[in-house]
């Protein structure tokens, strides 16, 4: 605009100033090697103007058509990206259908000018991954890392996600790994890592991930409880297979009272020992439970001990049936460890007992033993029919 009020004064001053110098217009020589060009002042004047007006022409051609070309590519991108959301929602009504390769499909076209290409190109990987086509996931994986330029933690998310439903759980782990020293309170990294770490083992891992999953409210109290259970006899279970007794001994008093104080973990450990035939610290693994807890499990675990202090453990049974009564499983249990040392009498009176509060076939069995060790043989058979017919009374209703 400025441009066009300049010329404007010019040729205004040119009218204006053009009649005075009538006369006296000047003479103007431009000499070159093998031309003179003469002319007035006045001539050379409107020459210029008359240049400027064709470049100001010209420019004005160029920058429509400039305009036009602009326009036409934009037109086009609008097009796409029109196609490209238009193909997204229809990708998601074949996710909700669950036709994964239309999915696929549908996001793959047109996904560099789909709103966000990156979720575009993550979720046809996963579609792909649907379909089991290795090689179309990995394609989708390596574009949207491209596009992703410097945020890269939702592809590598993806990817280790893929990676755990193909079955590639050690580089899965690697992944989650380097996930969580980037973000280690992440939600979806947590879970991944969860996932990872318990079907490669690594349960110390697991346990060390444990309080940020409860701070981000991944699983309730009792679902981290169990997991940490999980945690605890996984690795019980590596230690037996790979050091036995003696592994778990020492890694049993390596933990923190807290950790000895728990039943659940009590009892797995009284297991373990029992299987590497550790019995004299399982029977103490037992009766420490015992001694600070109430617990149907520990006391369950007795008769499989072979301890060569049964009297120790008869003890804390008649303490615990004092204190909390005649149960039938602290009764069954106590008449279980009689019959080892051959007290016969003291067992059939625990097994009454037992038998007293509720029906059980394997009493009724025990309790025979015990008469016919008392020379009871018609009470023994009798024992041994009403376990026989309470058997087949619970088969009946199964």
């Amino acid at each position: 605009m400025l441009r066009v009020f300049v010329l404007f004064l010019i040729v205004f001053a040119g009218i204006i100033v053009g009649p005075i110098l009538a006369g006296h217009q000047g003479y103007v020589l431009i000499q070159t090697d093998n031309y003179n060009i003469e002319t007035s002042v006045t001539g050379l004047v409107i020459m210029l103007i008359v240049l400027i007006l064709v470049l100001f022409f010209i420019e004005w051609i160029l920058r429509r058509v400039l305009r036009t070309g602009a326009r036409t590519r934009g037109w086009f991108a609008g097009r796409k990206s029109s196609k490209a959301r238009k193909q997204t929602k229809a990708a998601m009504l074949k996710l909700a259908e669950g036709d994964h390769r239309q999915m696929e499909k549908l996001l793959a076209r047109n996904a560099d000018h789909a709103d966000q290409p990156v979720v575009n190109y993550l979720l046809a990987a996963e579609a792909a991954q649907q379909r089991g086509d290795a090689i179309r996931t990995n394609q989708y994986l390596e574009r949207a890392a491209e596009i992703a330029d410097t945020d890269q933690m939702p592809v590598d998310i993806t990817r280790v996600r893929i990676q755990l439903a193909q079955g590639e759980i050690h580089a899965a782990r690697h992944g989650v790994d380097r996930l969580l020293g980037q973000s280690p309170r992440h939600p979806e990294i947590l879970r991944l890592a969860e996932q990872a770490y318990l079907r490669t083992g690594a349960y110390g891992s697991l346990l060390e991930i444990l309080p940020s999953m409860a701070k981000a409210e991944i699983h309730t109290d009792d679902e981290i409880r169990v997991l940490q259970e999980q945690a605890y006899i996984g690795m019980m279970n590596q230690l037996m297979a790979e050091e036995g007794s003696d592994g778990l001994k020492r890694w049993w008093k390596d933990q923190n009272r807290k950790t000895r104080h728990e039943v659940a973990l009590q009892v797995e450990m009284a297991k373990h020992l029992i299987e590497c035939n550790d019995q004299d610290l399982a029977q103490e693994v037992i009766l420490d439970g015992l001694k600070r807890q109430y617990d149907d499990r520990l006391v369950a675990l007795m008769p499989k001990l072979r301890s060569g202090n049964p009297e120790q453990l008869e003890k804390t049974l008649y303490q615990l049936i004092k204190q909390n009564g005649p149960s039938p499983l602290l009764s069954s249990t106590l008449g279980q460890l009689l019959m080892k040392h051959g007290e016969w009498l003291k067992a059939s009176e625990a097994f009454r007992e037992a038998l007293k509060q509720r029906p059980d076939a394997y009493d009724y069995a025990w309790l025979a033993d015990a008469l016919d060790k008392l020379h009871k043989p018609a009470e023994a058979a009798e024992m041994r029919r009403e376990g026989l017919m309470l058997t087949l009374n619970n088969d009946q209703q199964f």
